[in-house]
């Protein structure tokens, strides 16, 4: 037995060609980075705290999922992560063993050593940040949220950008935890929620840093940080302005921004982040193999914070698949149907699904009011578009499935939205993450997020011109399935 005592976050663990640096959530093989999750880096570190000792599956679950309820499964997906990362088994090499009925055990021998960082204030203080508590653990997103934290030291301005509801804060939050003993200044969240004004940006920044009015953006110069823009879609040339003066006059500061566009700032890099994951039809034949899918993770996860005892039964798989799949995988949208469990219970959520905003009222109440509802940050996010967009995103939506360009132009271009002009807005409502952009087979196609759609629908009737373009669709998916003339006289002769 090698158990190690003690480890510290300036503790690096050693095994075969293979280093662990805690403070940093960093294993690396030689000088190359793994590619490893929260989750497994957090098994990781349980299995070698217990170096030569077997660790129960409940005990591991205790530890790494600690206030919430999670499968077994789960568990086993990131031992087989760990295990593919290390090539465990392969030349003779063993790291992490099963011990049948009992749990793992992590077989190689571990040295431990420290970190050499230099003594400061900071190896004896935590240091500052303005993090908010988090009360849920985060699903889903441990790939993401390592890449983000092995790229931020060294790219410095990263950009996560999504829809609404696709939970872009609460992954910049999570990476921001997993950074702070990185940074000695501290990590800071900057968020523009609750300000609209541009002029207000530079002393709202100097708020959060606790820093005085009167103090120019130079006392950064020295600054080691990381600072977190949150919600910035609103103020976008405002938070470029000041980004791009931030990093160039403050050389070791790294932001995080989140965003529903780009800011199309100077070396800024772009991370795009997706839904959770859907199971497939075919996943419906195993419970273990359907609890592997994110968005029925946390729509177990929060169900079970609503109903005590709600368990997920063989019966229910297909009803759950149909809701994760209609909300599209979005966080916030699985979670408020969750909060619905009591009311509606599986059935009535699936009936409602068709009215999916009518379904998902109940929302957070310590949010910012453009967070509570999926349906009030859709508003939040219309209510900013130009007339032209507005309207072009309600035609939009008559198309049931990926459509391309020239299908839109076809079906709602008129004389005062001529095909020259839709092009560009598409492309805007595309940056502005209101449509998704896909190729297939060399072929740009635009597609809704079913959420998405579900409002413009609504917005298009309000507006009295629903039937106008759904008889315009209809019209123009007849004459595009009908056979030419050739393939009519090739029938006829075969």
């Amino acid at each position: 037995m090698n158990s190690l005592t003690n480890p510290t976050s300036d503790t690096v663990l050693h095994f075969g060609p293979y280093a662990f640096h805690l403070h940093q959530r960093l294993v690396l093989e030689g000088d190359q980075p793994l590619r490893l999750g929260g989750r497994a880096l957090d098994i990781l570190q349980v299995l070698l705290e217990h170096a030569g000792s077997v660790v129960s599956k409940g005990e591991l679950i205790a530890r790494v999922w600690p206030r919430s309820v999670v499968e077994e499964i789960n568990l086993r997906v990131h031992i087989a992560a760990l295990r593919r990362a290390f090539r465990d088994g392969q030349d003779g090499h063993c790291y992490i063993a099963t011990v049948p009925e009992r749990g793992y055990s992590f077989v190689a021998p571990v040295r431990q050593a420290m970190e050499l960082t230099p003594l400061t204030r900071d190896a004896v203080a935590a240091p500052p940040h303005n993090l908010p508590a988090r009360l849920t653990p985060v699903t889903g997103r441990d790939a993401i949220v390592g890449s983000l934290v092995r790229q931020l030291p060294v790219r410095r301005c990263m950009t996560l950008v999504g829809p609404c509801g696709i939970g872009k804060t609460t992954v910049a939050l999570r990476v921001a935890e997993l950074l702070l003993q990185h940074y000695r200044d501290g990590v800071w969240r900057v968020d523009l929620a609750m300000i609209d004004d541009p002029a207000q940006l530079v002393d709202h920044l100097k708020r959060t840093l606790q820093l005085g009015i009167g103090t120019p953006l130079d006392a950064l110069g020295q600054w080691h940080a990381l600072l977190v823009f949150d919600n910035c879609e609103h103020l976008l040339e405002g938070c470029r302005t000041l980004v791009e003066a931030l990093l160039n006059s403050a050389p070791r500061l790294s932001i995080l921004v989140t965003s529903r566009e780009p800011l199309r700032a100077s070396d800024e890099t772009l991370l795009p982040l997706p839904p959770l994951l859907v199971p497939p039809a075919s996943a419906l034949c195993s419970l273990d193999e359907f609890m592997g899918y994110s968005a029925v993770q946390l729509f177990v996860s929060r169900a079970r914070a609503r109903q005590q005892g709600f368990a997920l039964r063989e019966q229910d798989l297909k009803a759950v698949r149909e809701i994760c799949r209609r909300l599209d995988g979005l966080p916030l949208a699985i979670e408020l149907a969750a909060a619905q469990i009591d009311a509606l219970a599986l059935v009535g959520m699936q009936a409602q699904l068709d009215n999916c905003f009518q379904m998902l009222t109940q929302g957070r109440r310590t949010a910012v009011p453009r967070h509570q509802t999926l349906k009030a940050a859709l508003d939040w996010s219309y209510e900013r578009l130009t007339p032209m967009e507005q309207t072009v995103l309600q035609r939009l939506a008559v198309f049931k499935s990926a459509f391309t360009m020239d299908a839109a132009m076809a079906v709602i271009s008129c004389a005062m939205l001529p095909p020259s002009s839709l092009a560009g807005v598409m492309e805007g409502l595309a940056h502005k993450s209101l449509l998704s952009l896909e190729l297939v087979r060399g072929v740009t196609r635009y597609r809704f997020l079913n959420t998405t759609r579900c409002y413009a629908l609504e917005k298009l009737e309000q507006s009295g011109a629903l039937r106008t373009f759904e008889m315009r669709y209809a019209g123009y998916v007849s004459h595009t399935r009908r056979p030419s003339a050739r393939q009519v006289s090739l029938q006829l002769a075969e």
